[in-house]
C-alpha cells in the first residue's frame, strides 16, 4: 500500500498544499486511490478538501451529516462487502473520500479493491456476462428517498418540499430509472446500471458496482441482468473470492485521508473489533 501514500516531508509544513493535491490526483489516475498521511487536518480541512475534488457534493440519506460536505460513517460492527459508494443510486459519485479522526486499535481496516484488476481476472464468459446492463430493484422508505431527492433536485433543498412532480422531473432528467409510489409513502424503485463501467478519471473498464456490498440501512436489492437472469448468491460468492485476491487494506492512523475513484475502485471494511473509532465520508461528482 505504501506506493499510494502521500506523506509530509521533513521540510514541508504539515498543511495539505497544492503539490499534495496534485500528487493525489496523479495517484487517482494511475492507481485509482491515494492516502494522505501525517498532515494537520480537521473536519473543516476535510470538508474543504472534498470540495476541491468534487464540483457537486452528494450524500447518503441514511447517514448523519457533519460539516457542509461530509457525513459520519456508521454501518454496524460486522464486515462490509466491497462496493462503490451510492452504486445503486441514479447519480453515482465520481469521488469518495474518507477521513479517520480516531483509528481503531485493532480491526476495522478499510478494504480497497481495484475493479480494473477484478475485470482482468474474470474469464471470458464472466466478462461477457458482467458487461451486460443490470437492473436493480428495491423498496425505499419515504424518509430516505425524499432526503436523497432533496439533495439531488436543483429546485428544492428539504425533504418536506418534495412532491410527486419533483420525482417525475428527476426521472426525466436521469434516464434508466423508474418508480411506483406506494400508499404508505415508500417507493418501489428500479434502476439500470452497468456492473462494468469506465472511470470518470482514467481509461479502462472496471468491475465496479455494489453487487458484493452491504444493505445496512436499506432493503436488500434484487439484481437482474439484461438477458433476464437473476444474479445468484453462488455467483456473488464466486465474485467475492476473485475480488479478495485483488484487495488491499488501509490500516488507519489518526488524521489519515483516503481519496478513491468511486467508478473504478470498490471499498469495504473488515469487522470492527475496537468500537472506539471515528470515520467520516465526503463524496461527489467532478
Amino acid at each position: 500500500m505504501s506506493y499510494n501514500v502521500i506523506r509530509v516531508s521533513e521540510t514541508a509544513t504539515r498543511a495539505i498544499d497544492p503539490k499534495n493535491i496534485a500528487a493525489a490526483q496523479a495517484h487517482l489516475k494511475t492507481d485509482g486511490w491515494a492516502l494522505l498521511r501525517g498532515f494537520d487536518v480537521d473536519m473543516q480541512t476535510f470538508s474543504d478538501l472534498t470540495s476541491q475534488f468534487c464540483k457537486t457534493i452528494t450524500f447518503d440519506p441514511a447517514r448523519e451529516n457533519t460539516e457542509k460536505n461530509t457525513q459520519k460513517v456508521d454501518a454496524g460492527l460486522g464486515p462490509i462487502g466491497l462496493h462503490i459508494e451510492n452504486g445503486n443510486t441514479p447519480v453515482c459519485p465520481d469521488i469518495v473520500a474518507f477521513y479517520c479522526t480516531k483509528a481503531a486499535f485493532e480491526g476495522s481496516q478499510t478494504t480497497i479493491c481495484d475493479g480494473r484488476k477484478v475485470f482482468d481476472a474474470l474469464d471470458d464468459n464472466q466478462k461477457v456476462r458482467w458487461s451486460q446492463k443490470m437492473t436493480v430493484k428495491r423498496r425505499l422508505p419515504e424518509e430516505l428517498w425524499k432526503r436523497y431527492l432533496a439533495n439531488e433536485h436543483p429546485a428544492i433543498s428539504e425533504p418536506e418540499e418534495v412532491t410527486e412532480e419533483h420525482i417525475l422531473q428527476f426521472k426525466a432528467a436521469v434516464p434508466n430509472q423508474d418508480f411506483k409510489l406506494n400508499k404508505d409513502g415508500s417507493l418501489d424503485y428500479e434502476l439500470q446500471v452497468a456492473p462494468v463501467r469506465p472511470s470518470s478519471l482514467s481509461t479502462g473498464q472496471a468491475f465496479a458496482n455494489a453487487i458484493l456490498g452491504p444493505s445496512h440501512n436499506y432493503e436488500a436489492p434484487t439484481y437482474t441482468l439484461e438477458d433476464g437472469s437473476t444474479v445468484s448468491n453462488e455467483e456473488i460468492e464466486t465474485l467475492r473470492d476473485i475480488a479478495e485476491e485483488c484487495t488491499v487494506e488501509i490500516n488507519w492512523q489518526d488524521g489519515d485521508i483516503a481519496i478513491i475513484d468511486n467508478k473504478r475502485v470498490m471499498h469495504g471494511r473488515r469487522a470492527i473489533k475496537d468500537q472506539d473509532r471515528l470515520l467520516f465520508i465526503g463524496m461527489g461528482r467532478i
